[in-house]
């Protein structure tokens, strides 16, 4: 663990991971009581990871996501306003109002919009890392996928090219223990992810993912690496998801040791001990921050639920290709200034 982290660095990772806790843990509140529309997949427990490696981060670096996107996208710096918004489908969304959940991004802030299939993030990812790399940029992609993803031949695809051509990628896996429903031994031939790697040539690590300060640790080397031109590294993030797969799931898979044992390695709670024992923290402290994050959250939802819906000409918004058939060949309402490409 780095011993020369600043503190204000240290309590910056804590608040973070609680800003996400409690969005998320609100979210599925209002979700349940069937006041937010489409549907979420969550990350409580797996906060550590999206901070971590986030915080190690330039926003001109990129990242790619998951159908679990909340995480990754607040962690890279998109306001919580902006996603509150997009998961109630409105115009001030990050992709106004057209992604919903499981498609959260905002190129400006490096967040590529999430992609819900399995894998499906992984070759793009490596492409963006080419472009990165045919521009003479040093800028560095990495890319979340889950444990489900690596049995995927998009997966193994992507990896060979990313090693072939020494491609300026992080590939990072959040393994959770499961895919859906499906746990990771019952699917794999090996007990890590990160073996996997070894079949490219790509150097690879397996790592606590419930503690927030290896977590950044491990980023900060494999991001460190592909900026100066080494090439991808996989790092493996062991963690654990302690809300269901998406919103009906209730985890009747899993039992009450296995989620007892996870728990008690609450990445939450970690940090706020060991700043605790630093002496940065004490309880008057977290109780303040924890009153500062729920306000935000607050003002986020409030935000998002008085905000406008998108006009109807916004369909037409957003595309590439204006004029193909069935559509006309010019923006409805750019007459009028309503919309413009």
């Amino acid at each position: 663990m780095t011993d020369t982290l600043p503190d204000n660095h240290r309590l910056h990772l804590y608040r973070e991971m609680l800003r996400i806790r409690v969005f998320e843990d609100h979210i599925f509140e209002l979700f349940e009581a069937g006041r937010l529309p489409g549907t979420v997949h969550q990350s409580q427990g797996q906060e550590a990871v999206a901070v971590g490696v986030c915080a190690h981060l330039e926003k001109g670096d990129f990242i790619t996501s998951t159908h679990r996107s909340h995480g990754h996208a607040v962690a890279k710096g998109i306001p919580l306003r902006e996603v509150a918004a997009e998961l109630y489908a409105k115009a001030a969304g990050c992709c106004h109002g057209k992604g919903g959940s499981m498609h959260l991004g905002n190129l400006a802030l490096g967040m590529l919009p999430a992609i819900a299939i399995v894998a499906g993030s992984i070759p793009i990812a490596t492409g963006l890392a080419l472009s990165q790399q045919m521009l003479g940029s040093d800028r560095v992609t990495v890319c979340f996928f889950g444990d489900g993803a690596v049995g995927t031949g998009a997966f193994h695809e992507g990896a060979n090219l990313a090693a072939v051509w020494q491609l300026p990628v992080v590939l990072v896996c959040e393994n959770n223990q499961y895919a859906a429903s499906t746990p990771f031994d019952l699917t794999s031939p090996v007990p890590n992810v990160a073996t996997r790697a070894q079949a490219y040539g790509i150097p690879a690590v397996t790592v606590d993912g419930m503690d927030v300060e290896p977590v950044r640790d491990a980023a900060a080397e494999a991001i460190s690496r592909a900026r100066k031109g080494a090439g991808p590294m996989l790092v493996e993030y062991e963690t654990f998801r302690y809300c269901g797969h998406s919103r009906s799931d209730r985890n009747k898979y899993r039992n009450e040791e296995e989620e007892r044992r996870w728990g008690e390695r609450d990445p939450i709670v970690r940090q706020q001990r060991r700043l605790q024992e630093a002496g940065l923290l004490d309880d008057e402290a977290a109780a303040q921050i924890r009153a500062e994050v729920a306000a935000e959250v607050e003002d986020a939802i409030d935000f998002a639920q008085a905000a406008e819906a998108p006009l109807p000409v916004a369909l037409w918004a957003d595309v590439f290709a204006p004029g193909e058939a069935g559509m006309p060949d010019y923006w409805p309402g750019e007459e009028t200034g309503e919309v413009s490409q």
